[in-house]
């Protein structure tokens, strides 16, 4: 898995063409370190200085666990290659400057490659361990350092062009599939359209392929995929972890959202060894939140891209590892450790397993929903989603704080959006979100109704809703080509053996064993959505996240002592 962006002012501001990373912040990018920063990263260097002869690649595009280089003398010429093979420069070090963005902080593969400047250079190399114990080891030259390998991801995927090429049709939903799962990890792409763009066609022509296999993604190291899985990709480009079968682990985190990311910070930071799984991205169903208002110390708001980014890099910097897509399928106790078995045939061992899997999309029960997801229904409002139906009319359902979240962000960019809601807004929604939704003009309420028809062209794309006014049974046609639905989730424990209880709604129960968060399954606990009786909101998920650790190292403290 790459690593997501942490998505500031600055960022949003790029998205919306108004100033650039590079114009505004370029001093902390590429900032130049002083004598005595220098002689600090030295104690954090994982093999002694090398001299490099002009030309000379200092690490390639696509390197698994490329160091970062500091720049003694001379310079390194930075630059970065899409799938198409077209290079592009990026920057030139010099003295006192540092190699690297996000990815060297976990030895994933390089996005850009660097060679040494015509005078030649002398390079201290910084391994991804050593890289996370500068960062932990020294707090004024870490955070530095963290904010340009963040920032140097930033400019990459602002420039367009630096990493996977996606060629097939807009708006359809295998280009929209792997577009999320790209835009949530945070890895730079392009779209080209096969249709219009000539560099797309002539791909698609040269390679014979038809358009059940759209779209096509040419990885930047190369291979090319057609029509992948989000497992594919990831593994095309290098991004999957790889998991040591007969390791121990302390913890094993099934889950990488807020509760998730929250225990593994935790975990991580107090010495822990800690695995994460996740079957799709890094945020959850948190991540899909466009702007996350009421979450504590953020007073303008937060996207739950931009929360679950921080929370996964601040993970990866006290040496979590972090595996997605990996589905956990199965939980058993073997030869005195829990196992946890995993998509592809993987395992992992260890000697607590925290489940924060969190819960799955409601579906609508009308017949033919599935046809259209992805292709018009979507359980989420990204900037993908919402520059797709800019302009238009569209709907969306559901009452809660998530839904009126979704309402405020996506309505100023659509002509029309129908809320479709089975009660008053006030019995379900926070006070704020239902003012805002009140002030805007183009938000058309519908209360006391349900959708209960759906409606396509020959393309299984969505054309039109049937709404039904449960009052008196009319039932009304909208014509739009987007439907949002926000209508909460089930829990994701189908997977669970029977030691793990569960109520009648599926959710996990916790309590029984003297410590409030573990299950009846010894050293296995629940946080977050999972857990039956949890308060469904982001802080008390952190909240959980946090207080599990130390119920961990409680059972840990009891067991080394019954072995005394």
């Amino acid at each position: 898995m790459t690593f997501p962006i942490l998505e500031t002012d600055i960022a949003t501001a790029v998205r919306n063409k108004t100033m650039s990373i590079a114009e505004t912040r370029e001093h902390q990018i590429y900032p130049v370190l002083s004598a005595a920063e220098i002689g600090l990263a030295r104690r954090f260097a994982s093999g002694p200085e090398r001299r490099f002869t002009p030309g000379e690649v200092v690490y390639a595009i696509g390197d698994h666990h490329a160091s970062a280089w500091l720049v003694l003398e001379g310079s390194i010429e930075v630059q970065r290659r899409d799938g198409l093979n077209r290079e592009a420069p990026i920057t030139t070090h010099g003295p006192g400057q540092f190699t690297g963005e996000i990815n060297q902080l976990a030895g994933r593969p390089s996005i850009a490659g660097g060679i040494a400047g015509s005078e030649g250079c002398v390079a201290l190399p910084i391994d991804a361990a050593h890289l996370r114990a500068l960062m932990i080891g020294s707090a004024d030259l870490g955070e530095k350092v963290m904010r340009a390998l963040i920032l140097r991801r930033v400019g990459l995927i602002e420039a367009g062009g630096a990493g996977t090429i996606i060629i097939g049709i807009p708006g359809s939903a295998a280009v929209l599939r792997l577009e999320e799962f790209l835009r949530r990890s945070g890895s730079p792409f392009l779209f080209l359209d096969v249709g219009q763009d000539e560099e797309g066609k002539a791909m698609v022509e040269r390679l014979g392929v038809t358009p059940s296999q759209y779209p096509l993604v040419v990885c930047p190291t190369g291979p090319i995929l057609k029509a992948p899985s989000e497992e594919e990709l990831a593994g095309c480009l290098g991004l999957t972890t790889a998991i040591d079968p007969d390791a121990l682990y302390d913890v094993a985190v099934v889950g990488a959202g807020p509760a998730g990311l929250a225990a593994a910070v935790y975990a991580a930071s107090e010495g822990l060894s800690v695995v994460v799984f996740d079957g799709r991205v890094v945020g959850g169903q948190a991540g899909a939140s466009a702007r996350i208002e009421n979450y504590l110390g953020f007073p303008t708001g937060i996207s739950g891209h931009a929360l679950a980014a921080r929370a996964f890099n601040q993970a990866i910097k006290f040496g979590a590892q972090v595996a997605v897509p990996v589905v956990a399928e199965r939980l058993e106790r073997k030869d005195g450790a829990l196992e946890l078995s995993l998509s592809g045939g993987g395992r992992v061992r260890s000697r607590a397993v925290v489940l924060a899997s969190g819960a799955t999309y409601r579906r609508l029960p009308v017949e033919g929903l599935q046809r259209f997801e992805g292709a018009g229904v979507f359980y989420w409002v990204s900037p993908i989603e919402a520059k797709l139906c800019s302009g238009e009319d569209v709907a969306l359902v559901g009452g809660g704080n998530s839904a009126g979240q979704a309402v405020v962000y996506l309505a100023p960019q659509v002509r029309r959006l129908h809320l479709i809601v089975r009660r008053k807004l006030s019995e379900t929604m926070s006070k704020y979100l239902v003012d805002r939704i009140a002030a805007l003009p183009n938000v058309e309420i519908h209360v006391g109704a349900d959708v209960v028809g759906l409606e396509g062209d020959e393309y299984d794309n969505l054309t039109g809703i049937d709404i039904r006014r449960n009052a008196d049974g009319t039932v009304h046609h909208r014509s739009l080509r987007h439907l949002f639905l926000f209508i909460g989730a089930d829990p994701n424990s189908g997977w669970l053996p029977a030691e793990v209880a569960r109520d009648s709604h599926g959710f996990v129960c916790t309590g029984s064993r003297n410590r409030p968060l573990e299950t009846e399954m010894e050293g296995v606990f629940a946080i977050g959505d999972i857990r039956a009786g949890s308060t469904k909101r982001v802080a008390s998920a952190v909240g959980e996240g946090a207080a599990v650790v130390a119920q961990i190292h409680a059972m840990f403290a009891k067991s080394e002592k019954e072995t005394r």
